[in-house]
């Protein structure tokens, strides 16, 4: 049986979707608190996290990219008193302060706003939430990372490179965005225990990620989570074709379209269904065009998922927009590679596209792949975690929705279970079997 980990100071993702296309963006790492790890190296921190010194210098294994994010440091404390629910806003905008005004006060909390980084510096550690406007260049050093980088959706994808350069936990979009940050900054003040997101994209087309997705998921259900596969990729086909279970009664996507605000959580699980052990939420696999989601609604039900599952794997898929609107609230990225020359060079160009989120290298090849592993993983520029076995007919399984039946062999549950080992040590904690 698995236990949820700490709570979720941030209480989700926002509202995603591409900066400029008029849509509020996604964030990146959900803000949970970390729970602890196995390793010796430091972990960057997040916003809300207490642990410094020797407790947080057991919280990274050596099998994960650093982020960008800087360590949490003890801060000085403002002379004058700080209410906890005091929220800053660094920008020198007009516009956006007023904007931020208005959704703080809708959220019920108080707001401090200062022009300039060097005006924020007493206020920093101290304040429940952190947002920073898209004017903003520089941070105060050794202070955390903002919680939120807000924007105007004008500003174009100029605010995702910004956003991943100073290592913002989210990115959000206005006036798109509004409600979903009043109800980011709400939750802030009372954390609810969240689960762990797993996000698994491919290194380049055809590398398995999907296939990885549905054995990782298989695997844990199996140990006793409760575990739920997001199909992330509305051009993927739909995943519920590679688990034959395109009849299971439940909602897809499309059912979530007009989903709006807060997601309650047990609802949202029992409406899910069910293959393998896991429920599953997925595109329609058929030919019809996929009727789109609106990238707040997308946000709100990764939100709910997180409340409501113990493990949340995410099958973000290689298009762009997934990856904005999902890799931003991942806890963890997987990145499938099959063991070539070709996909190496084609994962090292995708990093440029990813949030600053710890990410580890799966090499999926046959046995010997494991000897070319490490020079891949140099290549590349990740680490490398786990190799996934190449079995004969997988592709056919996946085909015929049969993909389950292969991840009942050795080889397969070998492969999870070193990802769900290091899940284990750093997020959640598994009783005995």
């Amino acid at each position: 049986m698995w236990r949820p980990g700490d709570g979720d100071p941030g209480g989700g993702n926002p509202s995603g979707g591409g900066a400029g296309d008029g849509n509020p963006a996604v964030a990146s790492p959900n803000g949970t608190a970390r729970r602890s790890i196995r390793g010796t190296q430091a972990a960057p921190a997040r916003a809300g996290e207490r642990a410094t010194g020797a407790k947080a210098a057991a919280r990274r294994p050596a099998t994960w990219r650093s982020s960008s994010r800087p360590s949490v440091e003890p801060g000085p404390r403002a002379w004058l008193p700080v209410e906890d629910d005091e929220v800053l806003l660094v920008t020198g905008f007009d516009f956006l302060q007023g904007e931020v005004e208005r959704i703080v006060a809708a959220a019920g909390g108080l707001l401090r706003v200062v022009t300039d980084v060097s005006e924020a510096a007493p206020f920093w550690d101290s304040a429940a939430a952190v947002l920073v406007g898209s004017d903003v260049r520089e941070l105060p050093p050794r202070r955390r990372a903002p919680a939120v980088l807000v924007g105007l959706s004008g500003e174009g994808d100029s605010l995702w490179h910004l956003g991943a350069a100073i290592g913002a936990q989210r990115v959000a979009v206005l006036p798109d965005a509004a409600a979903w940050l009043a109800e980011y900054l709400s939750r802030s003040r009372s954390p609810e225990a969240g689960g762990v997101v797993l996000g698994v994209t491919g290194g380049c087309g055809g590398a398995g990620a999907t296939t990885a997705a549905i054995w990782i998921s298989q695997a844990a259900a199996g140990l006793g989570a409760r575990v739920l596969l997001v199909d992330a990729d509305p051009w993927g086909g739909g995943v519920e074709l590679a688990l034959a279970a395109e009849e299971a009664p439940g909602l897809r996507w499309p059912d979530l379209a007009d989903a709006s605000g807060s997601i309650d959580p047990g609802q949202l699980a029992d409406a899910l269904p069910v293959a393998g052990g896991f429920s599953f939420l997925s595109w329609p696999g058929s030919r019809e065009r996929p009727a789109p989601v609106d990238s707040s609604a997308a946000g709100g039900v990764l939100d709910a998922a997180r409340r409501g599952f113990e493990l949340v794997v995410v099958d973000i898929g290689r298009n762009a927009e997934p990856l904005r609107t999902f890799a931003w609230d991942c806890d963890r990225l997987l990145i499938v590679v099959p063991a070539q020359l070709k996909a190496a060079v084609a994962s090292a160009r995708l990093l440029q596209e990813l949030p600053p989120v710890d990410a580890a290298l799966v090499i999926r090849g046959k046995a010997g792949a494991a000897l070319d592993g490490t020079l891949i993983a140099e290549s590349v520029g990740l680490p490398l975690h786990a190799i996934m076995p190449e079995i004969r007919g997988t592709a056919g399984a996946a085909e015929l929705g049969r993909l389950l039946e292969h991840g009942r062999r050795r080889s397969v549950r070998r492969f999870a279970a070193a990802v769900l080992d290091l899940l284990d040590g750093e997020l959640l904690s598994l009783e005995a079997q």
